[in-house]
């Protein structure tokens, strides 16, 4: 029995020594942009020091799926996008949606009609259209479905795309308008149900298929660009008197999911209550979806409330719809921090229970534009259209961090920092493949040891970095 442990120690060893991991890291003040940075070996694991700093890491303790990562097809990002030069469109596709050399994006989320990040507010019909006949989706036709359709191909028509409605027709409202908030007038819920069912038919038709669909983008919010209240119960009711029902008799249900809330972090319990225990609405809801704006006034970003939602409802996704971090500010694309918003919120909402992340604007212009409402703000890349420059920002680097080396049909699995300098998360891929994201935050740098099972290795972490160690986990 002794004699077979250490041939077993011995062989263990022997592999342990042939596992390399390859750390790709970008950091400030350095060259360093997802850059393959090391390859190290794993050996066997010394006993552990409390003097040291470790990420621990083990592949057979797994959670939730993964699905995605991807960013918003708005009109602003297609209007952009059509004013570059072909070459460089062709080499803002292949940075998105292609694995090598770009970031794999394979979500995607675009709007119902015209939102803030439209040139105007525009809609399908023409106005008091109750019976909705004059529904036409022309207007995405010039720029939005041919972005769309390149970012399908480029990630080998793996793209999941979800729409949402930033506000019904104006007269389907009791303010008369479809910006400054208002609310949904009940004789309007079933033409504004069947609004849903003719877009998802319309873009079907355009060969766009529409993966899910979320019921209102942030619908607590009035705000001054297209926006519509829906209380808790207005919600629920919604889907479950009117856009379940019109989904399923229009034999979409189950084709394409619906997502519930869309808003922030904050009142996200509240809503899941709501619906999820619901018999009669929860069973249209494949999910539910959420925003990181809760922080904007100083406090804290409330990912407790995302992993309550996830160990209430396991049978519910979980998926992150929208986020940018900041208003736009010409001086500051070198900013460290607009990537940093998002390896934070990334690590801790997949930590969490989120099973997918989707990223505002893929693109905008000089001014974190076009936006008819003056409401600009940052994307991972600009395009300077006077010039026809792409414009990189740190963010992208740091969502391909995770979008690059992590790929649907992961799953989350174990990876916990020993101290608080370091944000980790973990998954691995279905070929065997693993990715350790490991970001640090702060301005101290220093060596880590990243320990699986009974193997490790050494790593420096750079100060304000962010780093993906990847190898074969089986």
């Amino acid at each position: 029995m002794v004699r077979s442990l250490v041939l077993l120690l011995l062989l263990w060893r022997s592999a342990a020594s042939q596992t390399r991991a390859i750390v790709y890291t970008t950091a400030e003040s350095t060259s360093f942009r997802l850059t393959p940075t090391d390859t190290l070996m794993f050996k066997p694991t010394e006993p552990t020091s409390e003097g040291k700093v470790y990420v621990f890491a083990d592949p057979r303790r797994t959670f939730q799926p993964f699905i995605g990562i991807g960013g918003a097809l708005t009109d602003a990002a297609a209007e952009t996008f059509a004013k570059l030069p072909a070459a460089r469109q062709d080499e803002l596709i292949t940075a998105y949606y292609s694995t090598v050399p770009g970031i794999g994006y394979t979500l995607g989320r675009t709007n119902i009609h015209s939102c803030d990040f439209s040139s105007e507010s525009y809609t399908y019909v023409t106005e008091g259209d109750k019976d909705l006949t004059s529904f036409s989706i022309a207007h995405d036709l010039r720029y939005r479905i041919p972005l769309i359709k390149r970012a399908m191909a480029a990630s080998g028509n793996q793209l999941k795309l979800f729409a949402s409605p930033w506000s019904p027709p104006a007269y389907m409202k009791d303010n008369n308008d479809m910006l400054h908030g208002g609310h949904l007038r009940p004789e309007y819920a079933h033409a504004w149900a069947l609004y849903f069912a003719k877009f998802i038919a319309s873009y079907r038709k355009e060969g766009v298929p529409v993966w899910g669909i979320t019921i209102q983008n942030e619908p607590m919010a009035t705000q001054k660009w297209e926006s519509c209240v829906f209380q808790a119960a207005d919600e629920r009711d919604f889907l479950k008197h009117h856009l379940g029902p019109v989904m399923a008799q229009q034999g979409l249900l189950g084709n394409v999911n619906i997502i519930v809330w869309d808003h922030n972090r904050d009142l996200i319990i509240q809503r899941a209550l709501a619906i999820f225990d619901d018999s009669a609405a929860t069973k249209y809801a494949w999910g539910i979806g959420f925003h990181w704006y809760e922080d904007w006034s100083g406090g804290q970003q409330m990912y407790g409330n995302v992993a309550l939602v996830s160990r209430l409802y396991p049978d519910k996704h979980i998926l992150f719809t929208e986020g940018t971090p900041a208003s736009f500010d010409s001086t500051a694309y070198g900013r460290w921090s607009l990537g940093e918003a998002y390896g934070r919120s990334m690590i801790n909402d997949f930590n969490s229970g989120a099973e997918g992340w989707t990223d505002w604007n893929i693109l905008l212009d000089e001014r974190g534009g076009p936006n008819h409402v003056g409401n600009f703000c940052f994307a991972p890349i600009h395009a300077d259209t006077r010039t026809g420059k792409l414009i990189y920002t740190n963010s992208y680097y740091y969502i391909g961090h995770f979008s690059k080396f992590i790929r649907p049909g992961a799953r989350r699995m174990l990876a916990s920092p020993s101290r608080s300098m370091l944000l980790s998360t973990a998954f691995v891929n279905q070929d065997g493949t693993v990715a350790v994201v490991v970001m640090n935050p702060t301005a101290r740098g220093g060596p880590y040891s990243l320990v699986v099972g009974a193997a490790s290795v050494e790593i420096s972490s750079p100060p304000h970095s962010i780093q993906t160690v990847v190898f074969n986990g089986r």
